[in-house]
């Protein structure tokens, strides 16, 4: 490894085959074959009001699929259905293997959790606080530096555009922040150039901290996110179709969203898969299938390992399923339901109730904007993946699927 950055490349696409994951009669690992009908007639219904075209649903208890279910049509300017295979813009879903990755970098000793940002990208040195006094912004100096630690949290300070209407999220929208076609270097030090929404380690800000760790990977490995992805998680776990593009040759499998939305009558417009992107995000890029991300799943639940490949530490998957926010961290937005935290990567269950629905203290999970959703229960052996392309419908489907699920563990 060495310590200087290289230039990010667009990943090739990855044209591979992914092996299924092993299945077993519902029945057998204590799941209700009637309520698992029960949820695939209730999406049946979302589908056949116009709530979503399609979705994917796998649920799987024991290490074994119990459910895997396509339903709908994979796109509503065609015919054809959703399929087991379809593949799906996973946006947020990306942030947890950009996790697993930067861990594993902590794990091999080249970064400590505690480390500055600003010690592998300089530009963070400089930034200040923003703090809003009288309708106007004031810099102050930050009081501690931004971690590693603060980035997999979301306690670095960073925002997201669309997370607030204050002087600095403007400033990240009026920027080039969002754009696909500048480097992962040029995007952290355009990040790095705006004020912090806050002092880091504060307060719990949803953010662009994903993105950022993605530099950083980039600046250790001295490859690009894309190709350590590759190495070090994507091909051991034989995630053959995830990746931040996919080849033209998979036009007829691609998942798209209502051209507007059913609810709002807005313009939904998501990026284009087969586009490379010069910038590889590490907190929303990868396109991926719903049997890849549960060959992911299916590793976490083991504690690390898949097929006999160990991709991070049982030790180091436990520090990543912990809360890390505790009783100091204020939470902004609502993101977190009552009674949960947030670990390096995943948000986590505190407590078993409070929440607007079923799970288990423990229980980690997370899930992309448009409408993509995963979640690991250590306590019950159960992890699900749900997949559909609906953004305005996301909250609502996260909600449903999790209620439908539980009804039918026994």
């Amino acid at each position: 490894m060495t310590a200087t950055a290289t230039a990010t490349a667009p990943q090739a696409p990855i044209a591979a085959y992914t092996p299924p994951l092993p299945e077993a009669r519902p029945e057998t690992l204590g799941l209700s074959r009637p309520r698992l009908q029960a949820m695939s007639d209730a999406f049946k219904r979302e589908i056949d009001k116009g709530t979503v075209p399609g979705v994917t649903v796998l649920v799987a208890r024991r290490g074994q699929v119990g459910w895997f279910e396509a339903l709908g049509r994979q796109s509503p300017a065609a015919a054809a259905p959703m399929a087991r295979d379809s593949i799906f813009r996973i946006f947020s879903m990306t942030k947890p293997i950009v996790s697993v990755a930067i861990m594993a970098l902590v794990e091999d000793g080249y970064l400590l959790l505690s480390d500055a940002v600003a010690k592998f990208i300089p530009e963070f040195a400089s930034q200040q606080v923003g703090i809003v006094r009288d309708g106007k912004l004031e810099l102050v100096p930050p009081v501690r530096p931004m971690t590693v630690q603060d980035l997999l949290r979301h306690t670095s300070g960073l925002t997201y555009e669309h997370q607030g209407d204050g002087p600095v999220h403007k400033l990240y929208q009026e920027s080039r922040v969002r754009s696909r076609k500048i480097s992962n270097a040029e995007h952290a030090a355009l990040v790095a150039s705006f004020p912090l929404v806050c002092q880091p380690g504060a307060e719990f800000n949803y953010s662009r901290s994903t993105d950022i760790l993605g530099r950083i990977i980039e600046v250790v490995s001295g490859k690009s996110l894309g190709s350590f992805l590759t190495e070090r998680v994507l091909a051991p776990l034989q995630m053959a179709e995830t990746a931040f593009s996919t080849p033209e040759a998979n036009a007829g499998r691609l998942a798209e969203p209502f051209a507007a939305d059913p609810w709002t009558g807005d313009k939904v417009a998501l990026f284009n898969m087969h586009e490379a992107p010069v910038m590889e995000s590490g907190g929303g890029g990868l396109v991926s299938t719903t049997m890849d991300y549960a060959r992911f799943c299916l590793m976490l639940r083991n504690g690390g390992t898949l097929d006999g490949v160990r991709i991070i530490g049982r030790k180091t998957l436990e520090l990543m399923a912990s809360d890390h926010l505790g009783p100091h961290v204020q939470i902004n937005g609502t993101l977190l339901a009552p009674g949960h935290g947030f670990g390096l990567g995943f948000a986590v269950r505190r407590e078993a109730g409070i929440a607007p629905f079923p799970g288990s203290v423990g229980q980690y999970f997370w899930s992309g904007i448009a409408g993509t959703f995963f979640w690991i229960d250590p306590k019950e052996d159960l992890f699900v993946v749900f997949m559909s392309q609906g953004p305005g419908q996301r909250d609502y489907t996260r909600t449903l699927v999790r209620d439908l699920v539980y009804a039918a563990v026994e």
